[in-house]
């Protein structure tokens, strides 16, 4: 009988999940038939619990951008432990996806609301030479030199809680443009550089409108100030230009009293590095 108490054989599950964003049309479920994260996900569920279970995510990662620590929950019947849901479902998914980690979490908790920030990185790859074993993870940006401190000096004034409608793409559903930046840095590594920006939440598309009137800083098409009167003014109309997906990837998502041991974050996106001997003079 339900007296409204929660059963011993129902839980909820947190999952840690690493997935490589370039065969997926983005993490949420779409109804047309596209291949997404969040539908491979609730498929391997489905063959355990015989049932279609909801799986909510952090934040939904567009089509291409990887993700090296999603976080989500799903509600689970059964005798599974909460630490087996991890081996479970790897067994059942596909390459393209791993789940680190499953724990329990109280009813009380979610995914997305309970989160307190989200880290993103973005990858840029400035060798003039192609190749094939970075293209997957950064975008190839060879047309002229970046200046990384630049690009450091313009994310400074961005620290704080703005109103960040400038970069914002249309069509999301969320009501207001403001996010609480707590961290951003750019730096760099031989040809590699990264952008890496924490907040609490990120609007629709911020991260590569951000990245792509960044660049425009990086290579002097724009001073600092005239980037920070862009976004301090709201102006989405000069903002043009959307960095690749593929250069993307979400990091890791925080929570106060977090469920999930530290190591699962530990170099959960590995840098790319370019052997010793590389030549800086074929370097942007």
């Amino acid at each position: 009988m339900d007296n409204g108490q929660k059963t011993t054989d129902r839980q909820r599950v947190a999952l840690v999940i690493q997935y490589l964003g370039t065969h997926f049309h983005g993490w949420q479920r779409q109804g047309r038939g596209e291949r997404t994260v969040q539908s491979e996900i609730e498929t391997a569920i489905e063959t355990v619990l015989k049932r279609r279970v909801p799986v909510i995510a952090a934040g939904r990662t567009d089509a291409g951008v990887h993700a090296a620590g999603q976080v989500a929950h799903f509600e689970a019947t059964g005798k599974i432990p909460a630490s087996r849901w991890a081996t479970v479902l790897n067994s059942r998914l596909p390459k393209d996806i791993l789940i680190l980690t499953s724990v329990a979490v109280p009813d009380t908790w979610h995914a997305r609301f309970s989160a307190s920030m989200r880290r993103y990185r973005y990858t840029i790859y400035t060798d003039k030479q192609a190749n094939l074993f970075v293209r997957p993870f950064a975008w190839h940006y060879y047309y002229q030199p970046l200046d990384a401190s630049l690009i450091q000096e313009a994310l400074s004034p961005l620290i704080g809680k703005h109103h960040l409608a400038a970069f914002r793409r249309a069509g999301a559903d969320r009501k207001h443009s403001w996010v609480e930046v707590q961290g951003a840095s750019c730096g760099r590594s031989g040809p590699f550089i990264y952008i890496e920006v924490q907040a609490n939440g990120f609007l629709y598309g911020m991260m590569r409108l951000l990245v792509g009137l960044l660049v425009s800083v990086g290579d002097k098409g724009r001073s600092v100030s005239e980037f920070t009167q862009i976004w301090k003014a709201e102006r989405r109309d000069l903002v043009k230009y959307a960095a690749p997906p593929q250069g993307l990837c979400l990091l890791r998502v925080g929570y106060p009293d977090s469920p999930f041991r530290s190591e699962v974050w530990e170099n959960s996106q590995p840098k790319l590095v370019l052997s010793p001997n590389y030549s800086s003079s074929r370097m942007h």
